[in-house]
């Protein structure tokens, strides 16, 4: 495919698993370029090194406005320009209900998942508005946990319906400089990334859980979510902005009121 002749994307967290899957995304689709950013430079490094010289690595902490700004300013001198934004970077946290959680955890997985957000698009609309060409930003949005709730995850959860709002926002103030954002709402991905391998037969059964109680009875896995980027950041939706789509296989849908006593949902037959 070549709908994304001649363009230059960069793609946040780019060297995690939905990061990755995304790169490669962008550049079988024809990306002139494709910016790798992370925290983990050598991880991104690697990861260009792999897919030759359409990829780039830069390394830094998204929630730093400062290093962002020389890791934007190295994308633009290699590839002279940027034309689209998957703003990827992000974490879970660690789970604990409200009366136990940290102030500081708190604070830790909003300043990632909201600051960086934030800190990274900024950046990158100013360089779009320079270059009076428009372009398209997709934000990780809200995942599941803007449908659900996730006990012990308020942090997460919070940052993450923060960044669909946002996304919002910046649709409306970005759509006049021909600036089109919207966000991804993963369900529950696989990746084992992250995974001791003597924790992966573990693993593999709690996915098998949890696809037992998707309508669509899969896991999604990180090519699901690189797809729904690549559509958004294309001109197949260039009348699309400010949207959150859910990329979930009908997890949400799911309720106790729908299969009360079932193992799996729905009851197939």
């Amino acid at each position: 495919m070549t709908r994304f002749a001649d363009k230059i994307a960069l793609v946040t967290g780019g060297a995690g698993a939905i990061g990755q899957a995304a790169v490669r995304r962008f550049l079988d689709d024809g990306a002139r370029g494709v910016a790798i950013l992370d925290q983990d430079g050598a991880r991104a490094s690697a990861l260009a090194a792999e897919l030759g010289d359409r990829a780039f690595a830069v390394s830094a902490d998204v929630t730093d406005p400062a290093a962002v700004d020389v890791a934007l300013a190295a994308v633009v001198e290699h590839f002279g320009r940027i034309d689209i934004l998957f703003n990827n970077a992000g974490i879970s946290g660690t789970p604990a209900p409200i009366p136990e959680l940290a102030l500081e955890e708190w604070d830790r997985v909003l300043r990632i998942n909201l600051r960086g957000i934030f800190i990274v698009q900024q950046a990158v609309v100013r360089i779009m508005i320079a270059q009076k060409q428009g372009g398209a930003i997709v934000n990780m949005g809200s995942s599941m946990a803007g449908w659900d709730v996730l006990s012990g995850g308020s942090p997460y959860t919070a940052s993450k319906h923060a960044v669909v709002g946002l996304t919002k926002v910046a649709a409306l103030d970005c759509a006049g400089y021909g600036i089109r954002v919207n966000a991804v709402c993963p369900g529950v991905i696989q990746t084992t990334l992250g995974v001791p391998a003597a924790d992966l037969a573990a693993f593999e059964a709690s996915t098998k859980r949890f696809s037992d109680r998707i309508p669509l009875r899969r896991i999604g896995q990180p090519e699901d979510v690189a797809a729904v980027v690549a559509f958004l950041a294309s001109d197949d939706a260039r009348h699309v902005t400010g949207s959150e789509l859910l990329i979930d296989g009908g997890q949400t849908l799911m309720s106790w009121a729908n299969a009360p006593d079932a193992d799996a949902y729905p009851r197939y037959i």
